[in-house]
């Protein structure tokens, strides 16, 4: 059998640079050349393709006209040392700093997020050693792996990049991935925690939970300012239904995937007889409009002061709590979550049904289901289940002027909701959720959240502790007894860790 020579393959011509000044450079004071030396070619054409079309200068060759000089992961000697061996000429001394500028990558990608350049500061210049660990390095490089050992706040510096990672969080969930969910949620959460704004995709290459994918993306909105992947999920038809049909009240993902692959693409479409609602699911459609908006932290405080007056005047001394999003410090939340307790439990007994039977009398409630109390068992591991008794309702909060301000509970009359003519009311989501007093510490921790910080707080009770936790209580699992708290703090530290208030679990 003969088998074919191989054809000499031509020889291809290096491809001629564009040379540096693009015409439509729009700074022409800034000159950058870019330091091939460990960034790589290919990266290296990248980054000056991002530049030109920003309107950047960009030199192919190191020349005299050069005003910035980046470089990635090399020291100032090193960098002086390859331009020589390059051009065969003396470049600065490392204490010259000024002609030109020999820079990290970071001033590079910070000018590229901000269209035009940005000031030279000194911790953006190269030092004539390998620049040494900054607070901010040690604060990378200490990042906890568990969001409950982190503080979080309710604002952080680094919004640009989760958002996105939150995009591609949702539309992994969407697919049914759950595992990438996560992925994408744990990135999220540690760039949260950082007390100062991500500049490199170096800086990232340390961060816990912020490798593979989630790395590539934050490398690509740090330098491009943009994510491809992410605006090109936003614009899918698939993922804009199912972020409107999971928006509706009582549907989740599993429910929006089988209506989307029945057809449904809008609202309207939901009224097709064919398609079986739950009560939820008709209310949350009826009341659409005004469930997604944002309620208001003063219209919360308004909807606790109807339901405290109205729980007081069954049972004078109950606690009632407002949890969730407010307790954290938002101003606006999609949900107004309360926690009840006395230290009688028989004062609980009953007074959930009366309050809830006295405010759909008067006109309060719009919908509203209620749970009854269930025991959770301890189990194996840590559970978000929650047994305790809880009312879902949608609440016809009275504007300002219909409520009788010398009256404290609304005056208004029954049937007033929903009434033809200007509406005197919106609709809100509210929870009611009633706790023995012994484990309100636990049930107070658990509907506090956010989400993510209780499952990784359980997640390290069961993996570091060995414990079960929920919100019912601690649980040892190789005693097989519950362990009491009087108090989150105590909690925090029957788990060996630092106590984290409300306003820092934005994770």
């Amino acid at each position: 059998m003969m088998f074919p020579l191989p054809l000499k393959r031509r020889k291809r011509e290096a491809a001629s640079p564009t040379e540096s000044v693009a015409p439509s450079s729009l700074f022409p004071d800034v000159r950058i050349f870019l330091v091939e030396r460990r960034m790589g070619t290919a990266r290296r054409g990248f980054l000056t393709s991002l530049a030109q079309r920003k309107g950047f200068s960009v030199a192919h060759e190191y020349s005299g006209d050069v005003t910035h000089v980046v470089s990635e992961q090399n020291s100032l000697t090193d960098v002086l040392s390859w331009i020589e061996r390059k051009t065969g000429k003396p470049t600065q001394s490392p204490e010259d700093q000024e002609s030109p500028h020999i820079l990290d990558i970071s001033w590079f990608t910070e000018s590229m997020s901000l269209g035009k350049p940005v000031s030279v500061e000194a911790r953006h210049r190269l030092g004539s050693l390998e620049p040494p660990e900054s607070n901010e390095k040690d604060v990378l490089l200490s990042v906890a792996p568990y969001a409950c050992q982190r503080q979080t706040p309710l604002t952080h510096h680094n919004s640009e990049i989760t958002d996105v990672l939150e995009i591609l969080g949702k539309a992994a969930a969407f697919q049914g991935s759950e595992a990438r969910c996560l992925g994408f949620t744990r990135a999220s959460s540690v760039l949260k925690s950082l007390p100062f704004k991500l500049q490199s995709t170096q800086e990232a290459k340390n961060l816990v939970w912020c490798g593979g994918h989630c790395q590539a993306v934050i490398q690509e909105i740090l330098e491009d300012g943009r994510c491809h992947e992410a605006e090109g999920l936003q614009i899918r038809e698939q993922y804009q239904c199912m972020e409107l049909l999971t928006s509706i009240f009582g549907v989740g993902v599993r429910t929006a995937e089988r209506w989307y692959k029945d057809g449904v693409r809008k609202l309207s479409d939901l009224e097709d007889p064919k398609l079986k609602l739950t009560a939820e699911q008709r209310a949350g459609i009826d009341h659409y409009s005004d469930l997604k908006q944002p309620v208001t932290r003063e219209e919360a405080e308004r909807v606790e002061r109807l339901i405290k007056d109205a729980l007081h005047g069954f049972t004078p001394d109950l606690k009632m709590t407002m949890t969730g999003g407010f307790r954290r410090g938002k101003q606006q939340g999609h949900d107004v979550d309360f926690l009840i307790t006395h230290p009688d439990e028989g004062a609980l007994s009953g007074v959930l049904k009366k309050v809830v039977d006295w405010m759909d009398g008067q006109g309060f409630l719009l919908y509203h289901h209620t749970k009854v109390r269930s025991h959770v068992q301890p189990r194996r591991r840590s559970t978000h289940m929650d047994g305790h008794e809880t009312c879902y309702a949608i609440f016809a909060l009275p504007n300002l002027d219909s409520l009788d301000s010398e009256a404290g509970v609304s005056v208004v009359p029954d049937g007033d909701f929903p009434s033809p003519g200007p509406r005197t009311w919106r609709a809100v989501r509210v929870d009611l959720v009633v706790t023995p007093y012994d484990e309100y510490p636990f049930a107070l921790l658990g509907w506090t959240g956010s989400k993510h910080f209780e499952r990784e707080l359980r997640r390290f009770s069961w993996h570091e502790k060995n414990l079960s936790l929920n919100s019912h209580g601690l649980y040892n699992t190789e005693k097989k007894c519950s362990i009491p708290a009087t108090s989150e703090e105590d909690i925090f530290e029957l788990l060996g860790l630092q106590y984290v208030p409300p306003s820092y679990r934005n994770a």
